[in-house]
């Protein structure tokens, strides 16, 4: 399948084509503690339902999302195997939804944007669209690059070909196997591993894609037919910056107002983003963006 025929590049006078937006702790802030209620989540699920003792869980999501990325992608690598949708349902079903709310101004602003704008998330795909949902932005963004695109079910192991993975995935994704854990004996002891005076950089491999890995982000962006050069990445991640700048993308680090290496600009929220990067809008367009209400300026967030 070719991409470049669904995904015709417009011509503008902009240094830009297309804005790709990271979705958790950047479309919506760090203080909605739906981060915090995820990590508490991941450790349940770890305990629950792969056998994992309580007081490694703390130890386990830290090195994992260290050295993968994502504790799914961790979990995977150090031999533990499970169902996918079962996992996210998990993970993710239970967050507290109820703590985002309709963001009108954010809404106002990525409809005053004559560019491309694509959602590129780790999360699935429920839970890309349910929250999209819930902030009022489902229909501000030409589609969702999220784990099923990246991960489709029907492989079993990491391709570089994509032509056939789907932009914006439509069906479920469940791995192959119906088993929930793995015996003792098949689990990598990365806690051990790291516990060792000098610990040797030979970890396992991960069938995962996802951020921070380049190999995930040129993948997103061969996906959805972006020049990096002619894309700008917003993310709250400050690996995730660094890695699309080392593929050519400009890039927003969102959540603080101190720019790092890697970020060719720093907001303190989403929102600010009218100030930050002004040039963003075509000045006709510009100066016919009306806001509902005073702009809100989180505090600063760290990834």
């Amino acid at each position: 399948m070719e991409y470049k025929d669904l995904f015709p590049q417009k011509s503008h006078t902009s240094k830009y084509d297309c804005l790709l937006f990271d979705l958790d702790d950047t479309l919506y802030p760090l203080s909605s503690g739906l981060a915090k209620a995820c990590l508490q989540n991941l450790k349940d699920y770890m305990v629950e339902k792969l056998g994992v003792e309580p007081r490694k869980t703390d130890d386990l999501c830290n090195l994992l999302y260290k050295n993968y990325g994502t504790t799914l992608a961790g979990l995977r690598a150090i031999g533990y195997d499970f169902d996918y949708d079962k996992y996210h349902s998990f993970v993710h079903g239970r967050l507290p939804y109820e703590n985002l709310k309709p963001d009108p101004v954010l809404r106002n602003m990525l409809l005053s944007l004559p560019y491309r704008k694509l959602v590129f998330t780790n999360a699935d795909k429920v839970h890309a669209l349910k929250t999209l949902s819930i902030l009022g932005l489902e229909d501000c963004f030409e589609g969702i690059i999220c784990f099923e695109t990246l991960n489709p079910i029907h492989k079993s192991s990491v391709s570089d070909d994509e032509d056939d993975i789907e932009f914006v995935v439509s069906t479920s994704t469940t791995n192959p196997t119906t088993s929930n854990s793995a015996s003792t004996s098949q689990i990598f002891d990365i806690i051990g591993h790291f516990a060792q005076p000098n610990p040797s950089g030979n970890l396992p491999k991960t069938p995962i894609i996802c951020k921070p890995s380049e190999h995930a982000i040129q993948l997103a962006l061969n996906i959805a037919n972006l020049n990096p050069h002619r894309t700008l990445f917003f993310e709250d991640s400050v690996r995730n910056i660094q890695a699309g700048k080392r593929l050519g993308l400009d890039t927003v680090l969102v959540g603080t107002s101190q720019r790092v290496t890697g970020a060719d600009y720093a907001l303190e929220s989403i929102h600010n983003l009218t100030e930050a990067v002004p040039d963003l809008w075509e000045s006709d367009i510009k100066s016919e963006v009306v806001y509902t209400e005073t702009l809100a300026v989180e505090t600063t967030v760290t990834a």
